[in-house]
């Protein structure tokens, strides 16, 4: 009896990869272990759903049975793995089941960064990381009109945007000076920001919460510099952590993810990686389309043909209707600058949008921001960017 290729997760990364190797092998037994009830949904469709008017039910797009009948897998909802025994090729449950398979793959996903926050309201603060959490979040929503997020990178932003749609005024801080830090240029945050506040979001910058306090049915949050924000809700958007604890304990490699070469193997030749646990040359990339390209390249490898993943450069859109906003980012070691661009009507591009590159020293173009009106010129710059894993 061949033994199946056991994948470990039913979110994007875990379900494409499984329609890629379907696509190439129809006959491999074939395992899904998701740790909900593993229906398909789209995760980055949660921090805009509510300007959607959808709700945790809606956004399920095929339950498990019917995922199921597409990728002829058996699908097993509402597991997980406790422990792998690697020489043995054995995936042990929670539960004390024994699954042997023929190859394990990892896609099990990251965890909510938790900040160290004081208080007797800190276990209360909420953050949005499945089906599950957005289902709690949007109840919590109810009658809502303050709420505080923690976190002014992409997906607080994203949140924060989303909940204008139900009348809220969120207010969003951060330690970092600008909102979308790690992705914007100084300029075109400032801009970005603008956009944003006219449209109802606050934010403070520079700036942490120290203690979340009940008030009642609300909150205080204290920041550190001694001012009090009170608040129906405190949502955290603060980052994620890769699940790296399960390939540690099966004494793989690991280091800020799970450690994979271009073939997205781990140290064992039996098992990989990819999507949000994955650590590939060094670049945890908690996005759509890094994903889809591990999908497709682990698929064929899976199915016979090693095929090393590449990403092409790769814009990331943020889902901000008030400031459209799409940036590719340079490389973290990339040496130049950021040149904010004048627009065409020779304005400066401060009007209608705001054009920043990414060039180095010789004025190759390493990355870009595109923000409001500029975002047309998407095409045209991620021609000229290069690779991002060549």
């Amino acid at each position: 009896m061949t033994h199946p290729l056991v994948i470990a997760g039913s979110g994007l990364a875990g379900y494409n990869l499984a329609r890629e190797f379907r696509k190439l092998d129809r006959d491999t037994p074939l395992m899904i272990l998701s740790r909900d009830a593993a229906g398909f949904y789209s995760k980055p469709m949660l921090s805009n759903a509510l300007s959607a008017n959808r709700t945790a039910e809606s956004l399920v797009m095929k339950s498990a049975d019917k995922m199921a009948g597409e990728v002829l897998a058996t699908i097993r909802p509402q597991v997980e793995i406790a422990s792998i025994e690697a020489a043995n090729r054995i995936a042990v449950l929670t539960s004390g089941e024994r699954i042997a398979y023929r190859d394990l793959v990892l896609a099990i996903g990251a965890d909510p960064i938790r900040l160290p926050i004081g208080g007797d309201g800190a276990a209360d603060i909420l953050s949005v990381n499945d089906l599950d959490d957005f289902a709690r979040f949007a109840a919590r929503l109810d009658g809502a009109t303050r709420v505080v997020v923690l976190g002014a990178g992409l997906i607080g932003c994203e949140f924060a945007n989303d909940m204008l749609a139900r009348r809220i005024a969120p207010t969003v801080i951060d330690i970092a000076a600008w909102p979308l830090g790690r992705l914007l240029p100084e300029a075109a945050a400032a801009w970005f920001r603008q956009q944003l506040e006219a449209a109802g979001v606050t934010f403070r910058m520079k700036i942490s919460a120290t203690t979340v306090e009940r008030n009642g049915d609300a909150y205080r949050v204290t920041l550190d510099d001694g001012s009090v924000l009170d608040a129906d809700l405190v949502l955290s958007a603060v980052g994620l952590r890769p699940r790296t604890a399960l390939a540690s304990a099966a004494g793989l490699t690991v280091n800020r993810g799970i450690r994979v070469d271009r073939l997205l193997a781990t140290s064992d030749a039996h098992i990989h990686a990819l999507g949000d646990c994955a650590e590939v040359e060094g670049l945890v990339l908690p996005f759509v389309m890094p994903i889809m390209h591990q999908a497709r390249a682990l698929a064929a490898t899976l199915a016979g043909k090693p095929t090393p993943v590449a990403y092409p450069a790769m814009p990331v859109v943020v889902k901000t209707p008030a400031c459209p906003t799409v940036v590719c980012p340079p490389a973290a070691n990339a040496e130049g600058s950021w040149q904010i661009q004048p627009q065409p009507d020779g304005e400066g591009g401060l009007e209608g949008g705001v054009e920043a590159q990414f060039l180095a020293p010789d004025g190759t173009l390493l990355g870009f921001a595109l923000l409001g009106a500029a975002t047309a010129r998407k095409q045209a710059l991620t021609t000229r960017t290069p690779a991002a894993l060549g």
